[in-house]
């Protein structure tokens, strides 16, 4: 730091010392009016200078609380969790530390950090300083299970606490997915039966056919004893076929439920009226 550096610092705390709850209400107000405004990243430089000359750290919740807020319309999520958790530190009052601990929930649920989120909300909801506050836990645990695309059990929480909008749409979710492992196992069963349980008509019908041209090629050059034939085909095609079948069968269901999800999340980032993360 230069000497005039030093020299300006000198004068502005010297200025400080003698009008503090003035300079600190007036960077208070302008901290304020740049979030206001929506200028995130001007209103933490400014909270950051509140706290940096609140020698008596009255404003520490409020601004620490205030540059996670920024920091989280900012999309800067860990540093928003890490401003929350100074928030929880400097926290006053229950009111306080609830709201701190649930604003690092959703944080956690935006960034995918379900199994964080659900931790704090376990802490949450053990504490019976916050026994008032177990229909909003409840609901930011529904939102975790959304997150965390637990549509079953992300309804059974919405139905729990009468929030039937959220509930019916997990629900037509949930209902709309299709199953994974089924799609795999009974392609395993029936070649091709998968690919036409996830509406893949015409992969379905060609793997059947494909599968069973294969097989017969194979059954067909044992049958003659030509073994070696025999074993070839059913390496090199009969196999590659059916594995590929159940493959595909697998890879189509990912595919649709990925699309499934992701209109559901779309829907409530864009449509979706009631509180959100």
């Amino acid at each position: 730091m230069t000497f005039a550096s030093k020299l300006f610092f000198l004068l502005l705390a010297n200025f400080i010392n003698l009008f503090p709850q003035e300079f600190l209400s007036e960077q208070l107000k302008l901290a304020d009016s740049l979030f206001t405004s929506e200028k995130y990243f001007d209103a933490i430089t400014e909270y950051k200078r509140l706290l940096f000359f609140d020698s008596t750290k009255q404003f520490s919740y409020y601004a620490n609380f205030k540059i996670g807020l920024a920091y989280k319309e900012g999309n800067k999520l860990s540093d928003a969790i890490r401003y929350f958790a100074l928030a929880e530190m400097s926290a006053n009052s229950s009111e306080q530390l609830f709201e701190s601990k649930i604003y690092q929930v959703r944080t956690n649920i935006l960034r995918r950090s379900t199994s964080r989120a659900d931790k704090l909300l376990d802490e949450l909801e053990s504490d019976n300083r916050f026994s008032s506050n177990l229909k909003e836990i409840k609901y930011w645990r529904g939102w975790n299970k959304i997150f965390s695309e637990n549509w079953d059990e992300a309804y059974k929480i919405f139905s729990e606490i009468n929030e039937t909008k959220l509930a019916e749409l997990c629900l037509n979710t949930h209902n709309k997915l299709y199953s994974v492992d089924f799609a795999k196992y009974s392609s395993m069963i029936l070649p091709g039966f998968g690919q036409i349980y996830t509406g893949e008509y015409l992969n379905g019908l060609l793997s059947l056919a494909w599968n069973i041209f294969s097989g017969y090629l194979t059954i067909n050059a044992f049958s003659s004893e030509r073994i070696f034939d025999g074993i070839i085909t059913a390496n090199f095609l009969w196999l590659r076929f059916y594995r590929g079948n159940f493959q595909n069968a697998e890879k189509f269901a990912s595919e649709k439920n990925l699309s499934i999800t992701n209109e559901t999340l779309k829907f409530l980032q864009n449509d979706f009226l009631g509180i959100k993360p």
